[in-house]
């Protein structure tokens, strides 16, 4: 029978991954728009206005439902792990208040702006959604903080049991806070690239609307490749970084169980689901592992067997999101170079196989990033903190029946919002933009184009 303390991290992993569905369209998102927004003031083209009112339309939709979870989500500190919050709260709950004080005011008042105040203020909206997109990205900032001293705790003096704030800018200047941060970003971008080039090859495969969307595609495509090749990059600094502070993790992304200079890297290994080494090992390269791990050929890598059994994360699980989140992000790579082959080409709209798959590929960026999560998580553990306190040390005294109960309502109310968030997504963009209409008449919806003619937006 599953107990408090499997529970509670079951009900934690729900709350986070469902809420991370809404985070990373926001910040992927949001700079597109505010690039969109951008161009309109410069240029005065009313095409990029449509865009930016299309795709903020999208935006402000996943944006509103997003801060819902985001605010539930907090309260579990309380109800499910309360010896965390006495043990950490001095130094917690300090990044989790200026995010709600500063990023989130931020976010709110000038979305608020962007969406009320076409009419009366017209030249902010530009910045308004440059603000936004500040906003969203200091929220991520703030909470990495928090996650980062998790991660790697820095700047705090131990005082009667209790973590106690002794630096706070080591906490903030935390080296594993930025690598982490970077490459959320950057998977953000990827998330919010696709989703704009998955909705745009669905309206360029049926011809409608084409100059919109076709520009919009060419935008979404330029964030996907620089987010694409960074991907890999900052992927390898965490990496590095993490290896330095936690040598288990390090360890358990390419499944090492011997210490040692030099490890090899095997083309394929699977860890034993009794957390105790590799059943199979094939295709061994020389030197990979060290490089990998390290970044040199003959670097020292610390094997998971000279690591305390109850101080291993489970390989198993590490190991594979890895290897998928890794694969994933090379595919990604892969699509975006031919998109852009076929766009510098002058084909793209002939690309019909590229075109009808992009929209499949939507929910993939999304998988990606969770992984990455999952990564980051479960390899910490046994520790909530590492080498501070342990999982098992931080969940609250509460019955099962009561975790029981939250965790059935929280993936119920959650399931519900995501429905909602996905039936509007779909609902919004297969609607397509609007098209302006003469003076004092409503706006309008674009006819679809005679089959095999092109519609202009």
């Amino acid at each position: 029978m599953p107990d408090v303390l499997l529970l509670s991290r079951i009900q934690f992993a729900v709350t986070i991954m469902y809420h991370f569905l809404f985070v990373p369209l926001t910040l992927g998102l949001v700079l597109l728009v505010a690039i969109m927004e951008t161009l309109y003031a410069r240029t005065k083209d009313d095409l990029y206005r449509r865009m930016a009112d299309f795709w903020g339309k999208l935006f402000v939709i996943n944006f509103a439902l997003g801060v819902v979870t985001g605010i539930t989500m907090e309260f579990q500190f309380g109800t499910n792990w309360s010896e965390y919050s006495k043990f950490m709260g001095d130094i917690f709950g300090a990044p989790l208040a200026i995010e709600a004080l500063v990023a989130f005011f931020l976010e709110s008042t000038f979305i608020g702006i962007w969406i009320f105040g076409r009419e009366r203020f017209p030249k902010l909206r530009a910045l308004s959604m440059w603000m936004v997109a500040l906003g969203t990205t200091l929220s991520s900032l703030w909470i990495i903080t928090a996650n980062g001293f998790m991660q790697n705790p820095v700047g705090y003096t131990l005082v009667d049991g209790r973590v106690h704030l002794e630096n706070f800018w080591a906490v903030l200047f935390n080296p594993y806070v930025w690598y982490m941060l970077v490459h959320t970003l950057i998977g953000s971008y990827i998330v919010g690239s696709f989703f704009v080039l998955g909705v745009s090859a669905y309206h360029l495969l049926r011809r409608q609307h084409v100059e919109f969307f076709h520009r919009s595609f060419k935008l979404a495509l330029a964030l996907a490749l620089f987010a694409t090749v960074m991907a890999p990059l900052s992927g390898h600094l965490a990496g590095l970084n993490a290896a330095k502070v936690q040598p288990a993790k390090a360890a358990a992304f390419e499944s090492i169980w011997e210490s040692g200079e030099a490890q090899p890297f095997f083309l394929l290994a699977v860890p034993s689901l009794k957390n105790d080494g590799n059943i199979i090992e094939w295709g061994k390269i020389p030197y990979l592992g060290s490089l990998l791990t390290t970044n040199s050929p003959t670097g020292y890598v610390k094997g998971l067997g000279d690591i305390p059994a109850d101080e291993r994360p489970p390989v198993w699980i590490v190991f594979w999101s890895f290897r998928l989140m890794v694969g994933l992000g090379l595919f990604f790579l892969a699509v975006a170079g031919y998109a852009w082959w076929r766009e510098r080409k002058g084909t793209l709209l002939e690309a019909r196989g590229l075109l009808k798959a992009l929209p499949y590929f939507i929910p993939l960026p999304y998988v990606a990033i969770n992984l990455g999560w999952v990564v980051t998580e479960v390899g910490r553990q046994p520790w909530i903190v590492y080498g501070l306190m342990k999982t098992a040390d931080a969940v609250s005294p509460i019955s099962i029946g009561d975790i029981v109960f939250s965790l059935v309502g929280l993936v119920v109310f959650y399931t519900s919002l995501i429905i909602a968030d996905v039936y509007l997504l779909v609902k919004h963009a297969k609607a397509g933009p609007e098209v302006a209409a003469s003076p004092g008449e409503p706006p309008a919806k674009a006819p679809k184009a005679p089959a095999g003619r092109p519609q202009e937006a």
